[in-house]
């Protein structure tokens, strides 16, 4: 049973483009909310208006090459981005292996023994759905420009038919890559074939838990002598031309509703709280490493990773089970695994999407596990909520807290839905363990418990 060390980690999100703004956002209470495109709304009569936009991404001053941006839909490339930075973070040196396919490897590190674990929620949906546009619309849009240059079209007509044109957008040709594009297991291919890893190389699709459950199967694949190293993490990308990703979850009215104060709509826990607020995409992956190998090689330590469980609701695709019972068994299976109690935790990353039952379901159940005393977050109030990417954002966020010793704050909580210890204000804390948890559609429930890392 080998300990696990976190060495490295990178991330893109709304909140920074590499965990260090992000981390510097997160602790100064930075949102980012923002209206939606506004082409949008004219394809669909939404209820929500609002999101969480990435930052522009020069993805050439990365390093990809132009054909890895043809050929990788945007969450693939998001994921190498944070893999890159995680990477360079543990310390690990890549050499170039090969220059036309812009590929490396990890010097000094055997690949056999590295393996790649990524979760996600929606995989390459933004490909398909692009690509998918051109057969559907190019033959319409083509006859309506020649009904435009054949006829004596009276004005308002010209004038309707010319705004559907520009309503109508797609690409040149369809990209004869999109079939390995949109494959949800396409980001953990992506990171083996970028880095030469040959080791364990899994996709979890396990929608708003994926993220947390690729890294627990990492930890788990670690302890257990399978392999030594491992990227794991989690990515999405839920834009795309029609806003029709955006248009599946407000149509389910899970998203927050507008407000005179946008950037107060996004508020998890809060008895004012009307939905979670969705993020354009993001990516977050950490370098996990046999604590004895990353003290051997003189690794960095952010946190140790101690315990894991899973568990499934077998209720409802959208809600969770209404006593929470399922999710309490998780988090009592993880303190078992960690081999600890309750009363050891320092502090809880929520999953807290800001959604009227399940907030309502989390915050009794962290009572009934936790007591009142023990300081909660919900790190999607600042990030709001990347699906995939969301866990393993969140379990970045809970090993920096337990690096530097200080949490941020639980933003737009006025009005709390339960008498809990919901940090308010960014500050020093004395945290030896850490929770993270994550639930998703479907019913999946997982779990990471966190250690402060032994200096």
């Amino acid at each position: 049973m080998r300990r696990v060390a976190i060495t490295g980690a990178g991330c893109l999100s709304a909140l920074g483009g590499d965990a260090e703004e992000f981390w510097s956002n997160c602790l100064r209470g930075k949102s980012v909310v923002a209206e939606i495109p506004d082409a949008w709304s004219y394809y669909s009569k939404l209820k929500s208006r609002l999101w969480s936009p990435l930052p522009p991404i020069d993805y050439s001053a990365r390093g990809l090459s132009r054909v890895e941006q043809l050929q990788l839909d945007p969450a693939a490339q998001l994921t190498i981005c944070a893999a890159q930075e995680a990477i360079e973070r543990a310390r690990l040196v890549t050499e170039l292996k090969d220059k036309k396919s812009n590929r490396f490897a990890i010097r000094d590190i055997d690949p056999l023994r590295f393996g790649v674990f990524m979760g996600t929620g929606v995989g390459g949906l933004h490909s398909l759905l692009e690509n998918h546009c051109h057969p559907v619309v190019a033959r319409h849009k083509s006859e309506l420009k020649e009904l435009l240059d054949a006829g004596d079209i009276p004005a308002h007509a010209r004038t309707a038919i010319t705004s559907v044109i520009d309503h109508m957008p797609h690409p040149k040709r369809v990209n004869p890559f999109v079939a390995s594009m949109f494959m949800p297991n396409a980001f953990a291919a992506a990171l083996g074939l970028k880095f030469s890893l040959r080791g364990i190389n899994s996709t979890s699709a396990g929608a708003c838990a994926a993220g947390t459950i690729a890294i627990g199967k990492a930890f788990r694949a670690i302890r257990s002598g399978r392999v030594s190293l491992a990227l794991a993490g989690g990515a999405d990308y839920l834009a795309d031309s029609y806003g029709y990703i955006f248009r599946g979850f407000d149509a389910a009215g899970t998203l927050v509703r507008d407000c005179e104060e946008p950037e107060r709509a996004n508020r998890p826990f809060d008895n004012k709280r009307s939905g979670f607020l969705c993020s354009q995409g993001g990516a977050a992956v950490l370098v996990l490493e046999d604590l004895q190998h990353a003290m051997e090689r003189r690794a960095p330590m952010v946190a140790e990773i101690i315990g894991y469980a899973e568990s499934f609701d077998a209720h409802s695709m959208m809600s969770l089970e209404p006593g929470g019972k399922q999710i309490e068994r998780m988090i009592n299976a993880a303190l078992d695994d960690a081999g600890i109690t309750a009363t050891d935790v320092d502090y809880v990353n929520a999953h807290a999407t800001g959604t009227q039952n399940n907030d309502a379901i989390e915050a009794r159940m962290l009572r009934r596990v936790f007591g009142s005393s023990v300081p909660v977050n919900a790190t999607k109030s600042l990030t709001g909520h990347v699906v995939g990417a969301s866990g393993a954002l969140e379990a970045l966020v809970c090993a920096l807290s337990l690096k530097h010793q200080t949490t941020h704050r639980c933003l737009n909580l006025d009005d709390p839905v339960e008498d809990l210890n919901f940090v308010q204000s960014a500050q020093p804390q004395n945290l030896s363990v850490a929770i993270s948890q994550s639930f998703a559609f479907g019913g999946h429930n997982a779990g990471l418990i966190l250690r402060r890392a032994e200096q």
